[in-house]
């Protein structure tokens, strides 16, 4: 992989993963048209994730420190109610517990935990089908469409108004399952959940932040995943630098389309989106039968 081929890749990157187009798709396209070869299978396409990663982390700061702050002290409430049980079961103390989830920001860390746990699950169980769903144009053109009709829908929902105290571990649970699925190439991550939050009635502005911060925890066991798998594997030099310019740009440009996504939600722009994905989903299909 040369270092243009990784500029690009970090630019289709971060402009697919929150615009809702799939980053997956994109560099699935990309690699399969242009022949690039990464020699470390999927860690790039993983650390490139990271990247963007980084710039949820830089655009949505002050929400991820005050839920990292809540989700602290919902562990240190945890322990001190498994304290005050054992006195109030052995020295019959009668003390109260503390009561865990006592305001909106603690309801949003349980309810990005519930959706984590079925993401996990297909995420880690569906790794090899991913993979190997990525070397032919027929399924990420296939799950482009489906992102089309699900971008259709979603500008066609009525605004709702859920924030975190009304949403509900269901809504939450089901939310994962569709983030799982959309590890799938072609089928936009962002797309699939803000389009789901939408018909649970969200509130538009924080349907979007709900989308991006529940991809932290499954972003961030891929790459543990990822690394974990690639030990031992050997990159040179020129790789390792082609990956980090890779990542500094999947950053940068991500942080640009996260800002134009809050407006884009807010004012029911997908249409574009839609057409767009909806055209290139049918090239790809048409490509994959023409090529066998």
């Amino acid at each position: 992989m040369s270092l243009l081929e990784a500029i690009f890749m970090g630019i289709i990157q971060g402009l697919t993963e929150f615009l809702p187009v799939s980053s997956s798709g994109h560099l699935a396209l990309f690699k399969i048209l242009f022949g690039v070869e990464t020699d470390t299978g999927m860690l790039f396409d993983v650390l490139l994730h990271l990247g963007t990663l980084i710039a949820i982390f830089v655009a949505l700061h002050k929400d991820i420190l005050r839920l990292l702050g809540e989700g602290i002290a919902i562990v240190e409430e945890f322990f001190l109610n498994v304290r005050i049980f054992i006195g109030n079961v052995l020295h019959k103390e009668g003390k109260s517990y503390y009561r865990l989830v006592n305001n909106s920001y603690r309801k949003f860390v349980m309810l990005v935990i519930v959706s984590t746990i079925p993401t996990g699950i297909i995420g880690y169980t569906a790794a090899d089908v991913v993979e190997e769903a990525t070397g032919v144009l027929l399924i990420p053109g296939i799950c482009l469409v489906v992102t089309a009709i699900l971008l259709f829908i979603s500008d066609r929902i009525a605004d709702g108004d859920k924030l975190p105290r009304n949403v509900t571990y269901s809504n939450a649970f089901f939310i994962g399952i569709c983030q799982g699925f959309a590890t799938l190439p072609g089928l936009s991550r962002s797309g699939t959940t803000i389009t789901v939050c939408l018909l649970s009635k969200f509130d538009r502005k924080f349907a979007v932040k709900y989308s991006f911060i529940m991809s932290i925890p499954a972003v961030l066991g891929a790459v543990v995943l990822e690394i974990k798998d690639m030990i031992g594997v050997s990159v040179t030099a020129s790789e390792v630098g082609c990956y980090i310019v890779g990542v500094v740009f999947a950053a940068v440009v991500g942080y640009i389309c996260i800002k134009t996504m809050l407006v884009v939600v807010r004012k029911k722009k997908f249409t574009f989106f839609a057409i767009y994905c909806f055209i290139i989903g049918w090239i790809s299909i048409i490509g994959h039968f023409i090529a066998a």
